[in-house]
């Protein structure tokens, strides 16, 4: 069994940097691009940043980013073995905390505009304004930050103040004390995503109504919305498994060392990156209108660029 409470000061192991943890720098980045294309898009015609449903889809872009960054960061620290203090591990676990919750609750958000749209068309105008997006943001947040607040509520609540200038692999893993809190996280986050999964299930059951009833235009808008929140059906469950990868991390973390190090790299590419990619694909190319202001932009833009 390995001796994790070795890891401390803050030195860097012997660990090889691997050609896959490489590969995995290239995605990233590769993802982090189409992602910043894609929100250069978003800010290029005045119809996407005043429609509710593009100002959603560029939350998720920024949300995943951050996600993609500073994950990408913990991983490569946690490869190397490499130790901070947890005053600092508690900041970045903060921002990772919320940012994974961020996006589920967007493309619940996102689902929801797409009910009101099929299935409240009339109250749509009033329902997802500009005015109405903002506050949505807003309540997007907060929401998300209250199970942020609850989690690190534990770590406060538990620790010494030695506790924060100790040095550890940064992981909510070590974070966790004792075995209530991973217990009060688990609740949390289970409540959450209950709460998603039936607004999601409802609103397809909703849309699907509508789809079977309507004729013509309204039949194929009708199916294209039910396509859609199908995907966020299925996003949302690659969320859920990985709120459970820190439960496995954290057992595996007792265990051994290398185990733990090597489960987050595999945790990380299933469910952390594969979630992170297909927003993109599902607004950034499935999305007609957005997909052809993203090729004008990209091609021409780029085009532009090397005339000057």
């Amino acid at each position: 069994m390995a001796d994790n409470n070795s890891l401390i000061g803050g030195g860097v192991s012997s660990l090889p940097f691997t050609d896959r943890v490489i590969i995995v720098q290239i995605l990233v980045i590769i993802f982090l691009f189409i992602n910043f294309l894609l929100i250069m898009t978003f800010f290029q015609k005045e119809c996407f940043y005043t429609s509710t449903r593009y100002i959603l889809f560029a939350i998720t872009l920024f949300s995943d980013s951050l996600i993609l960054f500073v994950t990408n960061i913990l991983l490569i620290l946690t490869y190397l073995e490499f130790t901070l203090q947890v005053w600092i591990c508690i900041i970045l676990s903060a921002s990772m905390i919320l940012f994974n919750i961020v996006t589920p609750v967007t493309l619940t958000a996102m689902t929801l505009e797409r009910y009101v749209a099929i299935c409240m068309p009339l109250r749509h105008a009033e329902l997802c304004s500009t005015r109405s997006t903002m506050h949505f943001i807003l309540i997007i947040h907060g929401l998300s930050s209250v199970p942020c607040i609850v989690i690190l509520s534990t770590v406060f609540a538990s620790a010494s103040l030695s506790f924060y200038t100790q040095h550890r692999l940064c992981a909510m893993a070590s974070l966790m004390l004792y075995r209530w809190q991973d217990h009060v996280r688990s609740a949390v986050l289970q409540f959450y995503f209950l709460i998603m999964v039936i607004i999601i299930v409802f609103s397809y059951a909703k849309i699907m109504q509508v789809a079977k009833a309507a004729s013509g235009e309204d039949k194929k808008s009708s199916w294209k919305g039910l396509r859609t929140v199908i995907l966020h059906g299925f996003q949302l469950l690659l969320c859920l498994i990985q709120m459970w990868c820190p439960f496995i991390e954290a057992a595996v973390f007792q265990i051994d060392l290398i185990l733990f190090i090597n489960v987050r790299f595999y945790n990380y590419i299933l469910f952390n990156l594969t979630p992170r990619c297909l927003s993109p694909l599902i607004y950034g190319l499935r999305d007609e209108k957005f997909f052809h202001a993203l090729k004008r932009y990209a091609f021409f833009g780029l085009y532009k660029r090397n005339i000057r």
